[in-house]
């Protein structure tokens, strides 16, 4: 047997073995070629996105509302116009520091609530983590000096911002808070193409303090409470120094 022959016989012998044997255990030999892609599954758009997980729940017996923890803080200090809800804040820090000194009050309840509907714009606030603890309420008068209709009155014609309190609550008070809150105020009122001058009355004893913020006076208030008298102090708020001094705050 030639070495060919002997070949081709073998090759026989390894094909009857690999595909002899009864026809139920035969099975095709695989074609090659490019496999087949498995089919793509198809799913709903909300399988798509994982389940939200579930809050954690606290163990029995502590109270829920330790479980919600504040989703915004309030800031540590703020300046802002008040608003008539801010009206009862205002009143218990004036009657406070007013009607234990002079029995009386600058403004009332009803008279904020009043100047802060009518002209919100002329007032400033100071609030430490959302609570109001100094502030100046003003409205706008439009006659050369104050008069006793000038206590209740807002003028939307006039040009002179009247000043009508300025208040620190008791427990921010030896903090060099009403300083910051005039300047700050001056400032704001500058910003106001129709506010000229500001206006206000005092005691003797506190013509000092507004004179080191560009006040002058200008002689004896017209206005009268009870026994008690006041001097006029006017600031103008054209070209003065606060107006571009970096009060530090």
């Amino acid at each position: 047997m030639t070495p060919q022959e002997l070949t081709q016989k073998l090759v026989k012998e390894a094909q009857r073995k690999v595909l002899g044997g009864p026809p139920w255990l035969r099975r095709p030999l695989p074609k090659l070629g490019r496999p087949k892609e498995a089919p793509v599954a198809r799913m709903s758009t909300q399988s798509t996105h994982p389940p939200k997980p579930e809050a954690p729940r606290l163990p029995p017996g502590i109270p829920e509302s330790l479980s919600c923890q504040r989703r915004h803080t309030l800031p540590a200090s703020e300046f802002r116009c008040l608003t008539p809800e801010d009206a009862v804040s205002a009143f218990e820090i004036e009657r406070e520091a007013f009607i234990s000194v002079l029995g009386v009050c600058p403004l009332y309840l009803d008279e904020i609530r009043h100047f802060l509907t009518l002209c919100p714009e002329l007032s400033l606030g100071w609030f430490e983590e959302g609570c109001l603890v100094a502030f100046i309420i003003g409205s706008l008068w439009d006659k050369e000096r104050l008069t006793q209709e000038s206590l209740t009155l807002h003028r939307p014609g006039g040009h002179i911002a009247h000043l009508h309190v300025l208040a620190v609550h008791r427990a921010f008070r030896q903090q060099g808070r009403g300083p910051i809150l005039l300047w700050r105020y001056l400032h704001h009122l500058g910003s106001q193409p129709a506010v000229r001058r500001a206006a206000l009355m005092c005691e003797d004893a506190l013509v000092p303090f507004y004179e080191r913020f560009s006040f002058h006076a200008v002689g004896p208030c017209a206005i009268t409470v009870g026994s008690l008298t006041f001097t006029e102090l006017h600031c103008s708020l054209r070209g003065h120094p606060f107006l571009r001094r970096n009060s530090g705050c």
